[in-house]
């Protein structure tokens, strides 16, 4: 089997890690996605990851909380879940490095752009931590931002959905679920596939998004493959 992509950035929720319980982490989660990643870095892909920490803390949950206060209460998070994912991976003997945009030394390495590409280059897993390290800016965009800053071909954008549709699926049985959009399709239709930062960072360094259900795990190997199983956001071929 010949991987389609050699390098992506693969965004995994908080809310993904916890699985059914929605809060929290949840080992079995856990151990398959670390599988998933451990067949995909024997094919010879390059593998960074970039974790939300929805399953402890949003920081827009912060009602009446000043926002930057709570955006870092959620960039802590991510933390949490980094160095769960760190473990999970070396449980299947891979090497793996954390790093973090707000530096904590103590338990990871503060970011550094060429450090993680040569982290990927040596066969190592990056995990990306702290969101951007600001306030405001979603952990959406850091996985475009990271993506553009190590030269990714592909940001894997692993959700509970199987796709991007026009309407909420959960609440509307009649909704249409797309194969392929523009980026300027999902910025004019409002599509909640990434937030408008995000989605403008990818559209200017031209690196396509493809949305996934991670419901099943096997799902990240068959994207690194190029089958079509999600929704594919990339320049409009047409223009």
């Amino acid at each position: 089997m010949t991987p389609k992509y050699k390098r992506v950035i693969l965004k995994i929720s908080g809310e993904a890690l916890a699985g059914a319980a929605r809060f929290g982490l949840e080992s079995q989660v856990m151990s398959n996605i670390s599988e998933e990643i451990l067949e995909c870095m024997k094919l010879g892909v390059q593998i960074a990851v970039v974790v939300g920490g929805g399953n402890f803390w949003r920081g827009r949950s912060g009602k009446g909380m000043d926002r930057t206060t709570a955006d870092h209460m959620g960039m802590l998070a991510t933390v949490i879940n980094a160095l769960a994912l760190q473990d999970a991976l070396e449980s299947k003997g891979l090497e793996v490095r954390v790093q973090t945009a707000i530096e904590m030394r103590q338990i990871a390495e503060p970011y550094v752009r060429r450090k993680a590409v040569r982290h990927l280059e040596k066969g190592r897993v990056v995990i990306f931590a702290c969101g951007t390290g600001n306030p405001y800016f979603s952990t959406d965009t850091t996985a475009a931002l990271r993506a553009a800053e190590i030269d990714a071909e592909l940001v894997l954008l692993a959700k509970k959905v199987d796709g991007v549709y026009d309407a909420d699926p959960e609440k509307n049985p009649n909704a249409v679920k797309f194969d392929r959009l523009s980026y300027i399709d999902v910025l004019n239709r409002g599509l909640g596939v990434m937030d408008s930062t995000a989605t403008s960072l990818c559209m200017d360094n031209n690196i396509p998004i493809m949305v996934f259900g991670l419901n099943k795990p096997e799902n990240i190997k068959k994207v690194i493959l190029g089958e079509q199983i999600g929704t594919l956001v990339k320049e409009d071929e047409k223009a």
